[in-house]
């Protein structure tokens, strides 16, 4: 079963795969994050382009229900252009995506100095941390480092779609990335599940290049302030090395 089946054109309804873990019929935000992604790849595609941004800003709970996905170019270029792409539910939008596409061209290659991952551990069996809801968890593979679902403080986990997004298409390097580079404020929590909410209302990541094979690496840390706002940031890998950052602003608040 994938993560969202098609019910007609720009109509998608989620599986239970998309279930989050704070309530029971509401979406994790990687999923939709990935989907949103997706729409940004296929509006006017070019072959000639790479997405190197993608800010996802969640407008509110999105339900594990039917939802309508849009999608346009909103500022078009020969070198670079801006597309978005939204979802709604019940007439309103729930989710809404931006995306710079930039031209591929033949350039000198830097690596990154950010630290690269740490070696993909051995299979860690199944995921199902006590106190978070049953779902997209589960739906993912995950192989920690260091940290935990369970475990307060900075963490590093390698993760994996279990599951297609779409029915019979392989995922992009991009849907791979954005369906993990969202779990990046939860497996760095600072603080109890069962006491606080910390909630990233948007989540941005910046590419340098493509993600290869199925397994993300999430380095992730998070900082939380007084005032109930938060931030947390990861450097995002794969198998070959570092490939870009990701943030999220929380909205940190007791339950």
């Amino acid at each position: 079963m994938a993560f969202f089946t098609p019910l007609g054109p720009d109509r998608w309804m989620p599986s239970v795969h998309t279930n989050g873990p704070w309530t029971d019929g509401l979406q994790h935000g990687g999923p939709p994050s990935a989907l949103l992604g997706r729409a940004c790849e296929l509006v006017e595609p070019r072959d000639d382009t790479v997405v190197a941004r993608v800010t996802v800003e969640i407008l509110g709970p999105v339900p594990v229900a039917e939802l309508e996905l849009r999608s346009r170019v909103l500022r078009p270029g020969r070198s670079v252009e801006l597309v978005e792409a939204a979802l709604s539910a019940g007439g309103r939008d729930v989710a809404r995506a931006s995306a710079w596409r930039i031209r591929r061209a033949e350039a000198v290659s830097i690596p990154s100095r950010a630290v690269g991952p740490a070696p993909l551990p051995e299979a860690q069996g199944v995921v199902d941390p006590q106190g978070w809801g049953r779902g997209y968890l589960q739906a993912m593979e995950w192989r920690w480092v260091s940290g935990g679902f369970a475990q307060p403080g900075p963490a590093t986990v390698w993760g994996r779609m279990l599951h297609p997004l779409v029915p019979d298409e392989e995922p992009s390097p991009l849907s791979r990335v954005l369906i993990v580079a969202d779990s990046g404020n939860g497996v760095s929590a600072e603080l109890d599940i069962d006491r606080f909410h910390f909630i990233n209302p948007e989540l941005t990541v910046h590419l340098h290049r493509e993600a290869v094979g199925e397994w993300i690496c999430l380095d992730a840390a998070t900082a939380v302030s007084e005032g109930g706002t938060g931030l947390a940031t990861s450097v995002l890998s794969d198998g070959d090395g570092p490939i870009g950052v990701g943030a999220q602003s929380l909205l940190v608040a007791g339950r």
